[in-house]
Order: C-alpha cells, then sequence, then structure tokens
C-alpha cells in the first residue's frame, strides 16, 4: 500500500479550501472542440473542396483540430512518456509525484514536475489558471488541481489527450500537434515517427530551449521508447537542429489567394469555413492555363494575368485567377480588381448604343480610311491596329474585325458623354465624364476593371440586363435586381456580330484561335503601347474575361489579341463546354432578318439582322459630285488645328499636307501666295497661321486658322 507524505496529505487536505471559481462548472468535451479556432480561415469552393487557407490570426499558429484516432501512435507513446507516465491510472492527479516533487522540493533536489496532462489541460482551458512569467501561484495550483479532477470525471480519457495535443503550446507561436507537425516535420500528424514523436514531445517540457538541449532530452525519450534500439543522439541533435529552422507551413497556400482575401473581407462575421461560389476544377484549370501561355510569352516581356469566370443566370463567380502568381513580380495585385485600359473591347457597346438609337444598322456602311478629328485640344487622327485601312465596310465587319476608324466616327454621332452613360449602365464606373476622355473613349481610354468589363459582357449575353456579380453564396432566395442597361434588340445584334467568323475573317483570319466549336461571342482589345491585351466572350451560360500584360504598367513586345488573352479565353470555353452545348440565343421581340445587297460589291449578300423598322434590301455609297461641280473648300487641315514640331525630327520630314475640292483652287497663307492645286506640301514655322483657299476667279471661298508649336526652322526652309 503507497504511503503518502505529510506535505501530500496537507495538500489534499488544502483542496478542501480552494476557491469557488476552482469548483464551477467544467466544459465539456464537445464545447472545448467547437470552440476551438485555427489560426488560418479556409475558404471553399461550391461543393467545399479546399481553395485556399489564410493565416488570420497573427498571435498564435494553429491548424486543424485533429481526432485522437488521426495522431501518430508514436507521438501518443512518446508525449505520455514525457509528461505523464501513469496517465491511464491516475484521477487527475498523480499524488506519488506530487510527493517526489514534495521531497525534492524539501531537499534542494531536482525531481519531475508533479503536474499531470490533465492538470495541464486544465490550466491550458482556463485563463485564470493559465501560468504567468513567474509560474502560477498557490492559488492557480490548487485550483489546477481541482479541475483536473473534475475533467476526470467528466471526460473520459482519450477525449483529455485529444484535447491536450490540439492545444499544447509547442514552441514559439506553435500551439497543437498540427500546427507543429506541418512547420517543423511538413507533414500531418498521423504521418510522425518516432524520431519526430521524441522531438515533439521534448519540446513541450522546454519550449523556449536550445536545439542542443531538445535534441538530448528526444535522445533520452527515443531510450525509453526504444529500449532495445541505442539511438544515435548525435544525428538526432542534428535532426532537431534541421527541424526546429524549417517552416514548412507556409502562411498561405492554395489556388485562389486574391478571391480569398476578397471573401474574407466581405464574409465578416460569418463562421470559418468560408464557402464560395467558385468551381475548384475550373479554378484549377484557369491557373494552369494562365500559366502556360505566360511561359509561352516571356520572351516577350510579359509576366501578369488574370481570369474571371461568370455564370450569366446568376452572376456567380466560378473563376477568380487574380495573377500569374510564382512567374510575377507583383503577385499580391489582383488583376481582376485592378484599373486598366481595356482597348478595343469597349467598341461592343459603342455599336450597341449605336444601334438602340437607329444610328446604325449592322448593315451600315462605314469609312475606313484616314481621318482628322478636331477636338479642343486639337486634332485627333485614329489609326488601325495594323496601320492599314480598308476602305467602305459594314457595321458588321468594323466590329467583328475591331475597326477603329469607324468606332471613332460612330462616337462622333453618339457622342462621348452619351456614350459614358451607356458603359456606367452596364456597370463600367469611369472616373471622369465623356468630355475628359473625348473621341479616344471609344478605343478604350478609360480605365475599368475585368471584374467589370466581364460583367459588362455579361449585361450583353443577358440581353442587356444588368446585374451584380458575387462571390458568396445567396444567404436567401431573394431575386437578383437586374435591371435594363442596354436595348435588348441591340444587344442581341451585337452578340450575333461578335459570334460572326466571316465578318472577324478581315482581320483575324478564318483559322482565328477565337473560332470555338460550340456558339460563342467574343471581342479582344489592347490598349495604348501594347499595355493591356484582353479577351471578353460568352456563351449560352458563361461568361469569361482574359487579361495579359504586366503589372507594372511596362508594354508588352509584339502581343497582339489573338497571341495575348486569347488563347486562354478559347481553352477556358473549351473546358467549360467539354460536355455541355452552346447555342445561339433567340433572337428578342422587336428584331427582324432580312435579305440585304451592298452596292459595288463591297461585301456579300447576306441575311442581316435589323430593330424592326430599320431594314433596308440595299446598302450603297451615295454618289458624289464630281470634283468640278463640288463647292471648292479645304478638306485637311481642320480649323483649329494644332501642330506641334518635334526637333528630333528634320523639318522636312515634318512637311504639312493641304488638301482641298475643287477645280483651278490655289493656296494663301499668311497673305501670300503658296501654291497651286488641290493638294500641297507646307513646311511649317511657329506661330499662328491663317490659311486661305482662293477659287479660279482669286476670290476667297475657305479659310481655317492654325497654330503651329516646337523648334523653330531656318528662314530659307520656310519656302
Amino acid at each position: 500500500m503507497t504511503r503518502r507524505c505529510p506535505l501530500a496529505i496537507a495538500l489534499a487536505a488544502a483542496l478542501l479550501a480552494a476557491p469557488a471559481w476552482a469548483l464551477s462548472g467544467i466544459a465539456s468535451f464537445d464545447e472545448v472542440r467547437r470552440d476551438f479556432r485555427p489560426s488560418d480561415t479556409v475558404v471553399l469552393d461550391r461543393d467545399g473542396v479546399l481553395l485556399q487557407r489564410m493565416r488570420t490570426d497573427a498571435s498564435v499558429r494553429r491548424g486543424d483540430w485533429i481526432a485522437l484516432a488521426d495522431i501518430s501512435p508514436a507521438l501518443r507513446s512518446a508525449m505520455l512518456l514525457s509528461e505523464d507516465k501513469r496517465f491511464y491510472a491516475h484521477s487527475g492527479v498523480d499524488w506519488r509525484a506530487v510527493s517526489a516533487a514534495a521531497w525534492g522540493n524539501l531537499w534542494n533536489t531536482r525531481t519531475r514536475g508533479a503536474s499531470t496532462i490533465t492538470m495541464q489541460l486544465a490550466g491550458l482551458l482556463d485563463d485564470d489558471l493559465r501560468r504567468n512569467g513567474g509560474g502560477r501561484s498557490l492559488t492557480q495550483k490548487l485550483g489546477q488541481t481541482v479541475a483536473a479532477q473534475q475533467l476526470e470525471r467528466h471526460w473520459r480519457k482519450d477525449q483529455i489527450l485529444e484535447a491536450y495535443l490540439n492545444t499544447v503550446p509547442f514552441r514559439g507561436e506553435i500551439v497543437g500537434i498540427d500546427a507543429l507537425s506541418r512547420t517543423l516535420f511538413g507533414k500531418a500528424p498521423h504521418g510522425l515517427d518516432a524520431r519526430e514523436a521524441a522531438v515533439a514531445a521534448a519540446l513541450v517540457r522546454a519550449p523556449n530551449a536550445k536545439p542542443a538541449l531538445v535534441g538530448q532530452r528526444a535522445c533520452e525519450l527515443m531510450r525509453a521508447m526504444e529500449p532495445d534500439d541505442k539511438p544515435d543522439c548525435s544525428a538526432l541533435d542534428m535532426f532537431a537542429s534541421a527541424a526546429l529552422q524549417r517552416r514548412a507551413y507556409d502562411p498561405s497556400e492554395g489556388i485562389a489567394p486574391h478571391l480569398a482575401r476578397r471573401a474574407l473581407k466581405d464574409a465578416g462575421a460569418t463562421p470559418a469555413p468560408i464557402r464560395t461560389t467558385l468551381r475548384a476544377p475550373l479554378q484549377r484549370f484557369a491557373v494552369d492555363a494562365l500559366q502556360r501561355q505566360l511561359r509561352e510569352l516571356r520572351g516577350r516581356n510579359v509576366e501578369d494575368g488574370a481570369l474571371v469566370v461568370l455564370d450569366n443566370a446568376s452572376g456567380e463567380v466560378l473563376a477568380w485567377v487574380g495573377s500569374s502568381g510564382a512567374l510575377s513580380r507583383a503577385a499580391e495585385v489582383d488583376g481582376v480588381l485592378a484599373q486598366r485600359q481595356p482597348g478595343s473591347t469597349l467598341k461592343p457597346f459603342l455599336y450597341a448604343q449605336a444601334i438602340a438609337e437607329r444610328r446604325l444598322t449592322a448593315a451600315s456602311l462605314l469609312d475606313d480610311s484616314s481621318a482628322q478629328i478636331s477636338t479642343a485640344g486639337g486634332l485627333y487622327i485614329p489609326q488601325n491596329y495594323d496601320r492599314q485601312f480598308k476602305g467602305t465596310v459594314s457595321v458588321r465587319t468594323a466590329l467583328a474585325a475591331s475597326l477603329n476608324v469607324p468606332a471613332v466616327r460612330t462616337l462622333v454621332m453618339v457622342s462621348p458623354e452619351a456614350f459614358a452613360r451607356q458603359l456606367r449602365a452596364a456597370g463600367l464606373p469611369l472616373a471622369q465624364n465623356g468630355d475628359y476622355y473625348g473621341y479616344s473613349l471609344a478605343l478604350g481610354s478609360a480605365e475599368v476593371s475585368l471584374l467589370a468589363l466581364t460583367n459588362a459582357y455579361r449585361t450583353l449575353a443577358n440581353g442587356g440586363r444588368f446585374g451584380e456579380v458575387r462571390h458568396l453564396p445567396r444567404a436567401s432566395a431573394a431575386p437578383n435586381g437586374d435591371v435594363d442597361a442596354i436595348d435588348a434588340r441591340a444587344a442581341f445584334i451585337v452578340g450575333d456580330m461578335l459570334a460572326d467568323p466571316n465578318a472577324r475573317a478581315r482581320t483575324f483570319g478564318l483559322d482565328s484561335v477565337l473560332a470555338t466549336r460550340f456558339w460563342s461571342a467574343v471581342k479582344t482589345g489592347t490598349s495604348k503601347d501594347m499595355r493591356d491585351n484582353w479577351a471578353i466572350g460568352w456563351s449560352q451560360r458563361y461568361t469569361v474575361g482574359v487579361w495579359v500584360g504586366n503589372a507594372s504598367g511596362a508594354p508588352m513586345w509584339d502581343v497582339s489579341g489573338t497571341s495575348g488573352a486569347a488563347p486562354v479565353w478559347a481553352q477556358t470555353m473549351g473546358f467549360l463546354h467539354r460536355s455541355e452545348p452552346s447555342r445561339a440565343p433567340a433572337p428578342p421581340a422587336g428584331v427582324v432578318q432580312a435579305r440585304v445587297r451592298f452596292g459595288d460589291d463591297l461585301e456579300a449578300a447576306r441575311g442581316e439582322w435589323f430593330v424592326a423598322g430599320t431594314e433596308q434590301p440595299l446598302f450603297a455609297i451615295a454618289p458624289e459630285a464630281s470634283a468640278a461641280e463640288a463647292a471648292p473648300r479645304i478638306k485637311s487641315p481642320a480649323d483649329g488645328t494644332i501642330i506641334a514640331l518635334d526637333p528630333d525630327i528634320p523639318p522636312s520630314r515634318q512637311r504639312l499636307r493641304l488638301e482641298a475640292e475643287g477645280r483651278g483652287v490655289q493656296w494663301r497663307i499668311d497673305g501670300r501666295p503658296f501654291a497651286r492645286g488641290a493638294s500641297a506640301q507646307w513646311l511649317p514655322w511657329p506661330g499662328r497661321h491663317v490659311v486661305q483657299l482662293l477659287d479660279a476667279r482669286g476670290q476667297v471661298v475657305d479659310e481655317l486658322r492654325l497654330e503651329v508649336r516646337g523648334a523653330g526652322v531656318l528662314a530659307s526652309a520656310k519656302r
């Protein structure tokens, strides 16, 4: 029979005087497990598949709660040998250990502490019992002892051990076996071997000990765990030192870091984990497709990209790739939300507005030739991407082939401010009014985000109805609240034009990467100096937007609409429709189809869609009066032109071409005769000038004023 020392008896008697709070109700095992919070928040897809793990508690490093059955048997053995050999024999307090500790303290002999695993757990679960820098007070020790006995009465032994392993501090910020296993050993707790288990158990006794001491204690545990095998303590010391330096548990890992940060912010007080609307297989494919394409473009100064996929009907985000990850020097920048110039991707909204206002039809003819448009700041001279002009083309060809000059001519009809209002209605919140951007707005001079632009295309896909996107599941079955933003008839016609591979062929060819095996409508765009490249389009069910470029704003080298973003768009669309059909939308009410012909064989006859009442069978160029019959007038430059001379360009290369209509005309500059004929080349010099056109009788029939700024030229060069 075990004899207890007087000190142990005194301690037992003192328990009767324990404070009332130590005898208060003990939380149940289920409550403790329920209230356990990892230091990370996991973000899941719509089906509960892990997308991203995010560090959200910087004060500690806690992993998931691990069931005892999923913890290595070697670790359980090492922990019991190190901390509580008689764990399964005592009822919360190991009186033999208490007696030994008491005698050791009496004779100043160092012995193992008397605190059992149950007592340690009691101290971990109750803030009032937690150890401070100077150790526990006598009152705390008494309360810890009482609480341990209470735990033993209400919890099973396996529950006590499981809770202890999940809440015990190991080293520094690391708390719990999951965080320890993943941080120091790079594996789950069920995979720990005897050597790793010994190091882990040694850390509980001295969390901040030097690696040599940890290795020494781990070696002692290995001897106790495997008495028949003599451990190599030198090797174990080296192993412990390496493990204590390792940080394999990354602060964040997964395939959707940017969406996860957004979801974490928007979810607010929603308990973890956070479920989103994404599809994990699609997200994984999109990440791979984008990175694969950017590796192909590595020699063209391209390192960043972004992609988003929307469900047309619900507005749910199905994929959100904010960057190229390791390929980028700015991987933290979310390209889905970054503001960039959209280039030609705004043209569909411009033509939709012109068609809705009955200014144009899909068969109307536009002039794709050199244009000089007078503005308050001087001449605006748009150019096509390939620096070539196609002559007279239909609206269908102008949009599908992405011709710039016809788009600018269309914006002149609509006006920049009216177009800006249309863009805002489609969910593109421009920073300035339309007049600020001027006619360059037709070519995408404003800045928008990929998410907003893709959703605006979703508006076209939905027959002109705009609705907000969402990446978190809807809390209720309330309606989307969509509103009419674009004329449904115009949206349908624009979609039909963007789905027409023949109309696209003038610029992209018949074998373009934009052509899919199923119905889809798509538009590419490239911003000024090749800083941004886009491909946005939709199918019957999905809208996909892709951007490639550089987060720094640096220009790409020779990257076009079909060589940059378009391949990623096509691959993503193909993945979405690998087993799902996509059919052309049905025409809405108020749209009719009619056969049209074009004069002078400008384009092949075809069936064309019209807003009812705008259809006509023939589209041709109106005959112009001959030069002999036309009243003489100045065609170019425009009145009010401002010309800037460049001192680095030879003066002979900076001549201004003067063009006029009419026969027998002559030019006069600043009152002095200059040249005869309908055209002339003038070498400008700084100052304000008056250019006059005279008819055959010498009468002034037209004049304009212009200003020349910049470096001067020699007087001898004026003539």
